[in-house]
This record gives structure tokens, sequence and C-alpha cells, in this order.
């Protein structure tokens, strides 16, 4: 090869480097340079679960509060959010064309079960950290722990089981019905609720009745319930669900004791959407309630009216703040020689650490944070009640001693 056509070849070799660099908008490690760090969500924006859109945005909510007190050691947060429409395709392609475009050095949230097995086993082989996933539908044991995600969104067998024990024992009711939805979702729940059941002597589930996630009548599970006696009907299902259960039940008069999941939790939407018919329905939750007074809810909630006035302050809002408050205090705890290796390291030092929600711990071998869950009803105009402050499921097998 002679010198000029050498120096062609090389000169076309470094205009491809920067090209990519350009592109791609990062240089170094992927993922963070000494002016930012480049942190990422996907979740429903549009689609039939648009609802938890919110979680995402309250992920961009606490970025923005870190960047307005300076960033986190000399670096901004740039923050990305696309839009999965509640399809684990669509969150596939999302998430490669944030690691592919833009290099992400670390992802948090991402409420939807299906999206993250979609996705986990991409970012693992992309060693990309995913602080904390949205959803409670993996359980880090029976899944091979990754070295790269760290949980503690409760499981929702130990919400059941916890919600289970306060029906039993604080409303002393024994006949006892569960309408889940037919996936792993409900599966889970129906699962930590006989759990539960088990434990006691004289206490079965009346009814256990199954509803596809796409039906559009319950008329008749709701009879089944009715006709079972059960006192205390779980509905662990989604929203629009939720709100067909209650209406089919208020339509032949019939007046158990609802409960369900931590994902209907957001009283003023569920209130609103039920025609006042959420009133009375306890669920587990995993953020304080909106109102709380704790300084720290009170520091985000002045910073949303400041830096977010169009979001609506609610559950799904304030459980992305909660999703992300882990990654922030281990970036700053890692210091300003960052890497994937340091942040990783004090995340395993976790110890109790709690910002708004449960207690986390975590350690090289526990990558679920918490079994804890608070339990609430709905009160007048979708407000809350606390039944029960944070509340662990002493039955959880998950827990490494």
């Amino acid at each position: 090869m002679n010198f000029k056509k050498y120096l062609c070849i090389s000169a076309i070799g470094f205009m491809m480097i920067f090209f990519v660099t350009a592109v791609t908008g990062f240089s170094g490690e992927p993922g963070f340079d000494d002016r930012e760090i480049r942190i990422a969500q996907f979740g429903p924006q549009t689609g039939p679960a648009a609802a938890w859109g919110a979680v995402a945005r309250g992920g961009r909510l606490l970025a923005d509060i870190v960047n307005e007190e300076g960033g986190i050691h000399g670096r901004k947060i740039k923050y990305f959010i696309r839009d999965d429409q509640y399809s684990p395709t669509h969150a596939m392609s999302g998430v490669r064309e944030l690691v592919d475009r833009h290099g992400i050095f670390a992802f948090t949230g991402g409420v939807s079960g299906a999206g993250l097995h979609a996705v986990k086993d991409y970012l693992e082989r992309n060693k990309i950290l995913w602080v904390v996933p949205g959803t409670a539908a993996l359980n880090p044991v029976q899944d091979p722990p990754s070295l790269y995600r760290f949980h503690s969104y409760p499981l929702f067998q130990d919400e059941a089981s916890v919600t289970t024990k306060y029906v039993v024992e604080e409303l002393g009711h024994k006949k006892i019905g569960f309408l889940y939805q037919n996936d792993v979702f409900g599966k889970t729940g129906l699962t930590g609720c006989k759990q539960r059941l088990a434990t006691y002597n004289d206490i079965d589930l009346v009814a256990e009745l199954p509803v596809e996630p796409t039906t559009a009548d319950l008329s008749s599970q709701i009879l089944r319930l009715r006709n079972a006696g059960a006192e205390s009907v779980f509905m662990w299902v989604s929203p629009s669900l939720a709100v067909m259960a209650l209406k089919a039940s208020a339509n032949i008069g019939y007046k158990p004791q609802w409960l369900s999941s931590s994902g209907v939790s957001d009283y003023p939407l569920m209130y609103k959407i039920s025609d006042g018919l959420f009133e009375g329905v306890i669920t587990g939750t995993f953020v304080p309630p909106p109102d709380s007074n704790d300084p720290l809810m009170l520091k985000y909630r002045e910073a949303a009216k400041r830096l977010a006035p169009e979001e609506r302050w609610g559950v799904f809002f304030i459980a992305g703040i909660l999703f992300a408050e882990p990654l922030v205090e281990a970036l700053k705890r890692a210091g300003k020689d960052l890497s994937t290796e340091k942040v990783i390291s004090e995340l395993n030092k976790f110890e109790n650490w709690q910002g708004i929600g449960a207690p986390i711990t975590w350690n090289k071998d526990r990558r679920q944070g918490t079994d804890s869950v608070q339990i609430m009803r709905c009160g007048p105009g979708g407000s809350y009640k606390v039944l029960k402050g944070w509340t662990p499921n002493e039955l959880a097998t998950w827990k490494i001693k």
C-alpha cells in the first residue's frame, strides 16, 4: 500500500469515528462525560396505560431538581423519555435507540412487566445499570440476580400477603374472594394471598376467578363472588378492569370490602373514572400519600409547582421520583471519578437507606431492596387514609439472611 493511499484510508477512518461520536453524542465511556450523565426511562406516554406515563415524568422532575442544585460532582443529568405505548416491542426499540444513538449510563423506572422482560437481557449484555425498575413482575431471586439491575418495588406476592393479613387480622373477614388478571401480574397477587391464607387453619378463598386483560364484561364473575358469600374481594387487575368490577357490583347491589394493588393506588384518578365508586377501596401502596408533610415530600411537591406546573401531583408521578432516588444517591456517593463499577459498589452498601419510600437494603447477593408496603383506604373525593405504615412481609421467601 503506497503512502498516499494509506493517508486517504486513515483520513476516512478518522472521519467515521468523528461522525459516530457526533451522532451518538457521547465520548469516552458511554453514558457520561465531564459535563453530563445520561439517564433514561421508557414508559406509556400514550396507549392503554397512558395514566402510568406520569412515572417517567416524575423521574424527570428529580433530574431537574438535581440540575437546579448544581448537578452531581459538576455533571448535570441529561434525561431521556421514550414512549413504549405499553408494548414490549416499542420498549425494545426505544431502549435500543437510546443506547445506540445517545449512550445511556443508567435506566430508571419502566412500568411494564412485559417491557422489563423484553429489554433486561439487552441491558445486561451492554452492562447498563437499571435503578429502579418500575414493576414488581420479576422476582430477582427466581430470575438469576443481575449485576446491573437493582429492584425496590415490593413484589406483588409480598403486597398481597401483607394486605391479606390485614383483611383477616384487622377486619376479621374469613370469606375472601380473589378476582385476578390472567397474567403474571394477577397470578403473583393470587399466590401471595394464598400463601398468607395457608398460615391460618380455617380460611380458604371462597372463589378465585381469572379474567382476561381485554375482557369487556365482569357481570358473571361478580355474581359468582356474591353467590359465594365473599365479604372481602381482591381485584388484582388493571385500573380499567377495577372500574368495571365496581360498576358491575353496584348494578346488583353487592357491597363487599374491595381491595386491590398499588397499581390502582392513585385515588383521585380512580375516584374520578369510577364516578366515586372507588371510595372505600383498600390498597397497598409503595409511596406516601401525595398530601404527606414529610420534609422530603414537601421539597418535591414545592419543586413540582415550580419545575413541572403542568403535572398533576399524584401517586404515579411521585413513584417516578421514588424509583430514581437511589440512583441519584449512589451517583453522589460514587464521587467525581465516575464508573458503573463504582456506582454498583455504592448501591451494594445500601443498608435500610430511605428516600420517600420504604427502607432499602441491597448487597451483592440481594437485589430486591424491600418487601414493605403501606395500607391505605380511599376516602371521600379520592382522599387518602393511612391504615398501616410500612409493613414487611415476614413470609417473604426471597430474603437472604
